[in-house]
């Protein structure tokens, strides 16, 4: 078997698959432009799948949807277990979301990505049968020095010594929902802010974990592909991220069950969500964040701004583009 890096070494790192990949999620992120702010979000997904399935035909790799669209009766396309890629080079674990934040698309709000995770084969979890997970991630300093199992209160407090800042200047990014009450009034009762997101939870856990960031923390509960694909993104920012799964229900607690998953509390360690480092994280915004600026067009030309992050080199590179209208919209 190819491994994603195997070629690798210190003069001459391939990179040619990061960049590649960068094609398919500029793509999405184009075709959604139509859609932002239009209240149509299922449209703007849409788009953005067809795209991002048309780009991966083209990229030389040989790859298995871990963490996709759905179960293949409920998505045609880019659905779990389907290959992508043209069969040569690499064989490799892929988590996509063609619009991480299609409700912020759809709204026009900020944050919403399109954004692909890669690992080597057989590396990635496949925790599709457990819709949510609780996860807690930061940036380096985290790493042996906070816990999911602590009080928040407590970690807040470790994490604040380690990186030598007041607690109540650490922030803390939480998914702004009703099974967050409890757990946005502990933060506050610490002494930390918080930073309330309406989605797209991806974009808050690497903001956590990226240096000189506006948050020092990432919390709560969200959607468990989300984890998997932010835990690719930690292994090139040498951040901290446990996740423990939450089945809504009984029947989903089975699922997860029967699908060899660990619940009931396990906590899920960064090589346990995706093992290794040869990991590849790309995004390119479709709105405005912190993280990437949104598609913009301006006269016949559509700009866009991506990032690229790889676990094997421990980089993060941003590329900024600019595109002919004519050949896209």
């Amino acid at each position: 078997m190819v491994s994603l890096t195997a070629d690798m070494s210190p003069l001459q790192p391939d990179r040619n698959l990061a960049l590649e990949l960068v094609r398919a999620t500029e793509a999405a992120a184009i075709r959604a432009v139509p859609f932002i702010g239009r209240g149509a979000k299922e449209a703007a997904d849409g788009a953005a799948v067809d795209a991002m399935r048309a780009f991966f035909t083209t990229v030389n790799f040989d790859g298995t949807i871990v963490i996709g669209e759905g179960e293949k009766d409920e998505a045609p396309m880019l659905y779990n277990g389907e290959r992508v890629g043209n069969g040569r080079g690499p064989q490799a674990d892929v988590a996509v979301d063609p619009i991480d934040g299609t409700s912020l698309t759809a709204a026009g709000r900020n944050n919403a990505l399109s954004v692909i995770a890669v690992s080597d084969h057989g590396t990635m979890l496949d925790a599709s049968s457990v819709f949510y997970m609780d996860k807690l991630v930061t940036g380096p300093a985290g790493v042996g020095v906070v816990d999911i199992r602590l009080p928040i209160g407590e970690n807040i407090r470790l994490l604040a010594k380690a990186i030598d800042k007041p607690v109540d200047e650490i922030v803390v990014s939480v998914l702004h929902r009703p099974r967050h009450e409890q757990l946005i009034d502990e933060i506050r009762a610490a002494g930390a802010g918080t930073r309330l997101m309406s989605d797209g939870d991806v974009a808050g856990g690497i903001n956590a974990a990226r240096h000189n960031a506006r948050t020092d923390m990432c919390v709560g509960i969200g959607g468990s592909p989300e984890g998997i694909v932010t835990a690719c993104a930690i292994k090139a920012l040498g951040g901290h991220i446990q996740g423990r799964l939450w089945a809504r229900d009984d029947d989903e607690k089975q699922r997860g069950i029967d699908a060899g998953l660990q619940l009931d509390g396990y906590v899920y360690e960064a090589d346990e969500l995706v093992k290794g480092k040869n990991t590849i994280f790309v995004a390119t915004g479709v709105t405005d964040g912190a993280l990437v600026a949104g598609v913009r067009r301006e006269g016949g030309y559509v700009y866009t701004e991506s990032v690229v992050l790889r676990g094997a080199s421990g980089t993060l590179r941003r590329i900024s583009s600019e595109h002919l209208v004519s050949k896209w919209l």
